[in-house]
């Protein structure tokens, strides 16, 4: 009997961890492009379903956006009918003139097509199969913007939405060229999609140009140390995140039209807390994301007041009443 390929033991592994708690039995979803990265997913996902009685299914979703990806979609079906995988072939509409960007729109018009799947389905989990490389771009495109420490945090290996879907990344800790490998050892040949060499996109950009020149600037092992950066930084998040839980229920009232929170409490906090706070506030009650400027703003009404007026943000306002900071709903 021939040996297991190293690059082929590692991505079951990796699939049979993210799958150890969703029962016996249960569908799981395949987001399947084609490429190496879903194609060894998808394999490694119809192998340790077996033994587990798990139903996959398969969805590729075409965006429409490049000539032949009608046919590079029927292709990825056929891997996925191949593997013993039941297929599903989406098209969707993107909206390129979007202020986002395509790369955005295409994304969005993606996981609402993969939820809604999923909820056809019943699915216990959507697989993606982002790898620790897409990972580390991710840290990279997030540092670049500022967006702070939420940004840096990269992608979540497992996360449950609102409407119940739950998001599994089972290769976050897989290099691509693992993936490469996986698909070399099995005879599975993968699609090679035109837009990962388009430059005029990020990632593109970060992916051939940048990632390069920082290892060979600063040694190898960059692409995972900006993996366990983000690691770390989710940790934290986590922990700050049961902190303002459980501040929150004492600080916070609801007032007409909106929400108040207490100047007192929010001043007895350190700034990274109060910050989140204000934020945590403005997208529970309105949805809206504030930017950095925009919680500085708020935060000012508390540490900084000299009786400065309302503070216009998304969907709503915020305004120091007496002791306290009230969000109103109505604003831009």
């Amino acid at each position: 009997m021939p040996s297991l390929s190293p690059a082929v033991a590692e991505v079951r592994l990796a699939v049979r961890t993210a799958l150890a708690n969703i029962p016996d039995g249960a569908v799981v979803i395949v987001a399947l492009s084609g490429g190496a990265d879903s194609l060894a997913l998808a394999a490694a996902t119809a192998f340790e379903a077996r033994s587990r009685g798990m139903q996959v299914t398969s969805a590729t979703i075409d965006h429409g956006l490049q000539d032949g990806s009608v046919d590079a979609a029927a292709s990825a079906a056929a891997k996925a009918e191949s593997l013993g995988i039941r297929s599903r072939v989406e098209r969707v509409q993107v909206d390129t003139g979007s202020d986002a960007g395509t790369e955005a729109a295409a994304r969005d018009a993606r996981y609402a097509a993969l939820r809604r799947i999923a909820a056809e389905e019943r699915a216990a989990a959507v697989l993606l199969g982002h790898t620790l490389d897409d990972q580390a771009e991710t840290v990279l495109l997030g540092l670049a913007r500022g967006s702070g420490a939420a940004s840096l945090q990269g992608m979540a290996p497992r996360r449950e939405d609102e409407d119940g879907t739950v998001w599994l990344r089972p290769m976050l800790g897989v290099r691509r060229v693992t993936t490469e490998a996986f698909c070399a050892a099995s005879d599975l040949g993968p699609w090679h999609d035109p837009h990962n060499r388009e430059h005029r996109f990020a990632r593109v950009r970060v992916r051939e140009n940048v990632m390069p020149v920082l290892e060979s600037e600063l040694g190898p092992g960059i692409a995972e140390a900006l993996a366990r950066t983000a690691e770390q930084l989710r940790e934290d998040a986590e922990a700050f995140d049961e902190i303002i839980h459980e501040t929150i229920e004492d600080i916070v009232e609801h007032a007409e039209a909106g929400i108040s929170v207490s100047v007192a409490a929010l001043a007895a906090n350190p700034a990274a807390l109060r910050n989140r706070i204000i934020r945590l506030v403005a997208h529970s009650e309105f949805g809206a994301s504030l930017t950095r400027t925009q919680t500085l703003e708020v935060a000012r009404l508390v540490t900084d007041w000299s009786g400065q007026g309302p503070i216009d943000l998304p969907g709503c306002s915020a305004a120091r009443v007496g002791g306290r900071v009230v969000f109103t709903a109505g604003s831009k």
